[in-house]
């Protein structure tokens, strides 16, 4: 043991440990071959987009000429004319036109910058002349898109599968930023959304379009955007608005001027069948299978899959006393909610069918065994 502690030996331990840091070093330099340190904005889709990325960047080289201007004097008189190689310090009094000088310089720098940044604001802000409308209004979870004049509304949900959010599978390409029903919209037309909130505050944000816009509770806030491309754009909602803030995603689908033209159509088909279908009389099994798929959608991030709900903060529905209270009363909240609470009013958000079938389901499912159908026409009834 003695042996060990001799100095020779700690001169051998020594060197050992100098000759492993440039192997240490060595075995990281793989990994620093496959790492991403580019940080930059996201890849500009719009011309709105493009305008601020260039403003971003000429601001981003005048802060760094500052940088330099500022700093590199500084730090050489500091090393240079330090006391401990004899320099003295310098007695000087104050200097009206330095001063004067020192002024004016960063206040042109200041309005330099300051006049593109105000009239791209003012471009932002622009909504008018727009080609088409959209009505976006935010809830927990989930956006709703209305295209106004066009008799086209629909829901916006996450359509991650809770396998991946649980972990029970791996995560896919875009987890937490697909969903069931994009925002479709043609290329190289400028696009007006005015925004609002059924509940808190949310934030209707893409970034490759260069827009982030609060959905405000009981007021009408507007945004543009004009697509370059076609393409899928993905964001998701910008502003903290509870438990479920994470599974608000928001996907632009950007399709050439007559592709838009087909869908519109097409929409407007399914809302005539739509329509049409709404009285007729609709089998037990045929409204559960659809209400398994509505509440899949809708309900289950609250009330959860086995219906138990998540304690303190949302009810159970199986063994609900409301359920067993009576048709009546479960449609009634259905479509109006219940104030003061996250029960949202799913009345102006799904179809009379949706909630006929997703109200027969939580009926006649988990330890509800009523055994009664809930028909588009009693929900229709309920509304007047």
């Amino acid at each position: 043991m003695k042996a060990l502690n001799h100095p020779s030996w700690r001169i051998v331990n020594i060197y050992h440990g100098i000759r492993a840091i440039p192997a240490f070093i060595i075995g990281l330099i793989p990994t620093w071959a496959h790492a991403e340190f580019g940080l930059n904005l996201h890849a500009p889709a719009s011309g709105l987009a493009q305008d601020i990325y260039d403003l971003h960047t000429v601001i981003l080289w005048i802060c760094l000429a500052i940088f330099i201007a500022v700093f590199v004097p500084m730090f050489f008189a500091l090393i240079r004319h330090r006391k401990s190689r004899g320099h003295q310090a310098a007695t000087f009094h104050d200097n009206l036109w330095v001063e004067i000088i020192w002024t004016i310089i960063p206040v042109l720098i200041l309005l330099a910058m300051a006049w593109p940044a105000t009239k791209l604001v003012v471009s932002m802000k622009d909504t008018s002349k727009e080609d088409l409308t959209i009505k976006v209004t935010g809830h927990q979870w989930k956006w709703e898109y209305e295209y106004l004049g066009e008799n086209i509304r629909f829901m916006s949900n996450s359509s991650t599968p809770k396998e991946q959010i649980d972990g029970a599978q791996p995560k896919g390409e875009n987890y937490l930023l697909e969903v069931d029903r994009p925002l479709v919209v043609p290329a190289g037309k400028k696009i007006r959304l005015v925004m609002t909130s059924s509940d808190v505050i949310h934030a209707w944000w893409v970034p490759a379009f260069g827009i982030k816009q609060d959905a405000v509770p009981g007021f009408i806030r507007d945004a543009w955007f004009k697509a370059d491309a076609p393409g899928i754009y993905r964001g998701q909602c910008a502003e903290l608005c509870g438990v479920g803030h994470g599974f608000m995603p928001v996907v632009v689908e950007v399709v050439t001027p007559e592709q838009f033209a087909t869908w519109q159509q097409q929409q407007k088909t399914l809302v005539a069948a739509a329509s049409a279908n709404a009285g007729k009389t609709y089998e037990l099994a045929e409204l559960k299978a659809l209400g398994e798929k509505v509440y899949a959608t809708n309900c289950m991030a609250c009330h959860q899959p086995t219906g138990m709900g998540i304690p303190g903060a949302f009810p159970a529905l199986s063994g609900s006393e409301l359920i067993a209270a009576g048709k009546a009363e479960h449609i009634d909240i259905i479509l109006n909610g219940k104030p003061g609470t996250a029960m949202a009013a799913f009345g102006k958000q799904l179809s009379d069918l949706d909630l006929a079938a997703v109200i027969t389901y939580e009926r006649n499912s988990w330890d509800n065994k009523l055994g009664d159908v809930v028909q588009p026409a009693d929900v229709t009834a309920r509304r007047k």
